[in-house]
């Protein structure tokens, strides 16, 4: 860590008294860029009362690149946030973007007679030409069930077949849904290019990304104590199916778990890869960014 850490721009998220929801210092620059691959500008913070409020993009972007990462992935989950994710793509060349109903979103949707409707949008959302993903999307059993699943499953599948349709990197949110997602995949006939955001498995699941050439991304929860089973997973991924994010805000690496996460939290995840690996680290960022750029294209 640096003695004198970059101050973050928008440090802004108040304290609880217990500093949850502060942001962490800046760490140390990585000796080559890379880009966070999936990240959410539009919800800021951890306190549920300040959730939505918006942080600065170019802020943001600014105090990522002060320790080597270049660019990032803006998220959308819902309407409002795959509307945000088009706007925050044209204030600002470093960032390229996904849109999607979220797995968890789609019930509510579907109740409400509207995911139809919303999925349209999406299709008409993601013919923006810096939205290179159709994402998040996938199964959530953790947090639906019963009735919900259904539409969670019409929901994947429909995305599936717009990130086909499109030409789009298919962004996969997999929680306790392992082997449904990859039976899904398979029955529809996977995108060329699938990422598995906040990859969750565990070496099963790795080889059979290798196998099916899809991209495994490792969030801070890689940093985690209980974590052994997504270490396992990193031991056996193919090096050139790594990617790298925050999931910002949430997820944030040891030791900071807890506070707020943001892109310029990205090398610490880096570091505790290229540890566990037994990598080079300039090597390890040279690669993760050329996957990346094979993932979503060119940020240029």
């Amino acid at each position: 860590m640096c003695n004198s850490p970059t101050p973050v721009p928008y440090r802004d998220a108040g304290s609880d008294g217990t500093g949850r929801n502060v942001y962490p210092p800046a760490p140390e620059p990585l000796p080559v860029p890379v880009m966070d691959n999936h990240t959410h500008l539009d919800f800021a913070s951890l306190d549920p009362e300040r959730a939505q409020q918006q942080v600065d993009v170019g802020l943001a972007l600014d105090a990522a690149a002060d320790v080597g990462v270049q660019g990032a992935v803006q998220v959308g989950c819902d309407l409002e946030s795959s509307r945000f994710t088009v706007r925050a793509v044209d204030l600002d060349s470093r960032l390229l973007g996904a849109v999607a109903i979220h797995p968890n979103d789609a019930p509510d949707y579907a109740l409400r007679g509207e995911l139809d409707n919303a999925l349209a949008e999406i299709e008409e959302l993601a013919s923006h030409p810096r939205i290179r993903a159709i994402g998040e999307t996938g199964l959530d059993f953790f947090r639906t069930e019963g009735p919900g699943l259904a539409h969670q499953r019409y929901s994947f599948r429909r995305h599936i077949d717009i990130a086909k349709r499109l030409g789009l990197t298919l962004q996969i949110h997999d929680r306790d849904a392992h082997d449904d997602v990859v039976k899904v995949l398979r029955e529809e006939g996977a995108p060329e290019r699938v990422v598995f955001h906040c990859f969750s498995g565990d070496a099963e699941l790795a080889r059979i990304c290798n196998s099916e050439g899809w991209y495994m991304s490792f969030a801070g929860t890689l940093t985690f104590k209980n974590a052994a089973g997504l270490r396992s997973a990193l031991a056996v991924a193919e090096p050139d199916l790594v990617l790298v994010e925050t999931d910002a805000p949430f997820l944030t690496p040891h030791p900071y778990r807890g506070r707020p996460n943001a892109s310029y939290m990205v090398p610490y995840t880096v570091r505790a890869m290229a540890e566990l690996t037994a990598s080079d680290l300039a090597g390890l960022c040279t690669q993760i960014s050329e996957n990346t750029v094979r993932a979503y294209g060119s940020w240029d």
